[in-house]
C-alpha cells in the first residue's frame, strides 16, 4: 500500500446516488446495515433529480399551464399573451431541485448513510479505489456492493455532447439556455416528445424526426393517436421514417442532412436535441477485476434477487437494462438491500408503469395489445372514450381514452392504458389491479367518484361486463 493511503471498511457500498442507489442505501440502513454511498454529485438524486425526471417535469408543468391558458378561451376566459421570463423559470426549476436534493441529504444523515463524492473503480470483489474525490479515503473495502451507476444519453455516430454545443442531449436541453427559433428533435420517444413539447410551448418551431412510422413504438397505437394529433398541431413538422444523415455545427446554426420522407433533405436549425435512447454506465468501473458479467449491450447480468455473477455484488436500475425508469430502479434498490440483509425478497413485479408527461399524458402498465398480438395471446379489450366522460368534457380534454386488456377466459386484468389529462396519476390503479390479480368485476364493482377522470377505469371494466352506463357495452345480456 502507498504511504498515506487510507482504506475505509463498510458493510454495504452503494455505487451511484440516483433513485436506485439512494433507495438501496436508505433501505439497507433501515435494516441495520452500515452503508456508504459514492456519487459524483455532492448530494443524492442522480440524473433523475438533477438532469432528468424532476427538471423535465417541472418544465412540463409550466408547459401544461400555458396549454390551459390557451384552452381557457373557449370557456369564456381570456388571458393576455404570456410573458416568459427564462431566468425566473430556470430559478424555479433549480429551487425545486435544491429542495428535493437537500431533503435527500437530510434523510441520508438521519439514517446514518455516509455520502462520499467521487467515483469508484473495482480492484476486486470486495475492494474499490476511490477516484476524482477530495476525500482522504483512497480505497473502500466492503462486504457487499450495489452498483447503481445509471445510464447516459446515446449520441449519434461521430457526435459528442459537449457543454455549450448547439447539439444537445436532454441534460443540455434542460439547462434552458435560450428558446431557439428552430429546434430539431431527433427521436420520437419519451424524451423527444416531452422536451419537444416544452420548447414548442415556449415558442420554438420544432421539427421532429423519427425512424419508425409512428411515435412511441412501445405503446399501443390507439393510445398514442391522441398525443400524436396534439404534437402534429403543436410542432412545425413530424417526419416519420426519417433519420439524420449528418449534422454540421457552426457558430450560429446547425446544418442537418435528413434521409427519408423529408421534403427538404438539407435544413438549418438553431439547436438540435438528440433523444434516441440511453446506454448503461458500465465502462471504467473496473468490472473486469470482478466476476461480474456484462452482456453484449453493456448491461450487467443479474438474477431475480438483483445479484450479479459475483455473489457479493448486486446491480440495480438502468445499468441492468429493461425499462429505464426511476421507479423501477427504486424498487430494485430496495430488493437488493433486503436480500443483502437476509430478507426473503426478489424482483417479481407484474406491472411496471410507464408515463409520458406530455399534454395529453400517456400511461400504460402490464400487457399491451400489441405485445399480446406478438405473443399470439388471446385477449379482450375494453375502451372508454373520454368523450363520454362528464369530468373530461367539463375540463375540455375529451379526446382521451381509458383502455383495459382482459384475459378472455378468467376475465383477469392483464394491462391498462390511459391517454389524457393526469393519466400518470391514474395508472397506479391499473398497476394495483394487475399485481393483485383483479378481475373485471373487482374494478367494475369498486365505486368510483363522479364526475372524475378515474371513472374511466370503472366504466371500461363495466363495458367489458356489459353494464356500462355512459357507453354501449361490448356485450349485452
Amino acid at each position: 500500500m502507498v504511504m498515506g493511503e487510507f482504506t475505509q471498511e463498510t458493510e454495504v457500498l452503494v455505487v451511484g446516488g440516483g433513485p436506485g442507489g439512494y433507495a438501496a442505501a436508505f433501505r439497507a440502513a433501515d435494516l441495520g446495515l452500515e452503508v456508504a454511498m459514492v456519487d459524483m454529485e455532492a448530494r443524492p438524486g442522480g440524473v433523475c433529480l438533477f438532469r432528468g425526471c424532476i427538471p423535465s417535469k417541472t418544465l412540463l408543468y409550466v408547459s401544461e399551464l400555458l396549454h390551459d391558458t390557451g384552452r381557457a378561451g373557449q370557456m369564456g376566459i381570456e388571458f393576455g399573451e404570456p410573458k416568459i421570463d427564462l431566468e425566473k423559470l430556470r430559478n424555479w426549476k433549480n429551487q425545486v431541485i435544491d429542495k428535493l436534493a437537500n431533503g435527500l441529504v437530510f434523510l441520508s444523515k438521519k439514517r446514518g448513510v455516509q455520502l462520499i463524492q467521487g467515483r469508484v473503480a473495482f480492484e476486486g470483489s470486495n475492494l474499490v479505489r476511490l477516484l476524482d474525490s477530495d476525500s482522504e479515503i483512497s480505497r473502500i473495502k466492503f462486504r457487499y456492493a450495489i452498483i447503481a451507476s445509471g445510464s447516459s444519453a446515446t449520441p449519434l455516430p461521430q457526435i459528442k455532447f459537449e457543454k455549450g454545443s448547439r447539439i444537445m442531449d436532454s441534460t443540455g436541453a434542460l439547462e434552458l439556455v435560450d428558446v431557439p427559433g428552430k429546434l430539431l428533435v431527433v427521436g420520437g420517444g419519451y424524451v423527444g416528445a416531452e422536451l419537444g413539447s416544452v420548447y414548442a410551448t415556449l415558442g420554438s418551431q420544432v421539427t421532429m424526426v423519427e425512424m419508425h412510422d409512428r411515435l412511441m413504438p412501445g405503446a399501443d397505437s390507439d393510445l398514442v393517436e391522441p398525443l400524436t394529433k396534439k404534437l402534429e398541431s403543436l410542432f412545425h413538422a413530424i417526419l416519420y421514417k426519417t433519420r439524420v444523415k449528418s449534422l454540421q455545427e457552426h457558430d450560429d446554426r446547425v446544418e442537418a442532412e435528413l434521409e427519408g420522407e423529408a421534403d427538404e433533405p438539407k435544413q438549418k436549425f438553431d439547436r438540435v436535441l438528440i433523444a434516441i435512447g440511453r446506454h448503461p454506465n458500465t465502462k471504467n468501473l473496473g468490472l473486469e477485476n470482478t466476476a461480474v458479467k456484462v452482456n453484449e449491450r453493456g448491461f450487467i447480468v443479474v438474477d431475480e434477487k438483483l445479484r450479479t455473477t459475483d455473489k457479493e455484488i448486486f446491480a440495480v436500475g438502468d445499468v441492468i437494462g429493461g425499462e429505464m425508469l426511476a421507479h423501477k430502479a427504486m424498487y430494485e434498490g430496495k430488493v437488493a438491500a433486503e436480500v443483502i440483509a437476509g430478507e426473503p425478497s426478489a424482483f417479481d413485479a407484474q406491472a411496471i408503469p410507464a408515463v409520458v408527461f406530455t399534454d395529453p399524458q400517456l400511461a400504460w402498465c402490464g400487457l399491451t395489445e400489441q405485445e399480446a398480438k406478438t405473443r399470439n395471446r388471446p385477449v379482450k379489450v375494453a375502451r372508454f372514450p373520454w368523450s363520454a366522460s362528464g369530468r373530461a368534457t367539463s375540463m375540455g380534454v375529451s379526446s382521451g381514452m381509458t383502455k383495459i386488456i382482459f384475459d378472455p377466459d378468467t376475465e383477469r386484468i392483464l394491462g391498462v392504458g390511459i391517454v389524457g389529462r393526469e393519466a400518470g396519476e391514474m395508472i397506479s390503479e391499473g398497476v394495483l389491479a394487475i399485481e393483485m390479480g383483479a378481475v373485471a368485476e373487482d374494478l367494475a364493482l369498486s365505486i368510483h367518484p363522479h364526475p372524475t377522470l378515474s371513472e374511466g377505469e370503472e366504466e371500461a371494466a363495466e363495458a367489458f361486463l356489459g353494464s356500462s352506463t355512459h357507453i354501449l357495452p361490448l356485450r349485452r345480456k
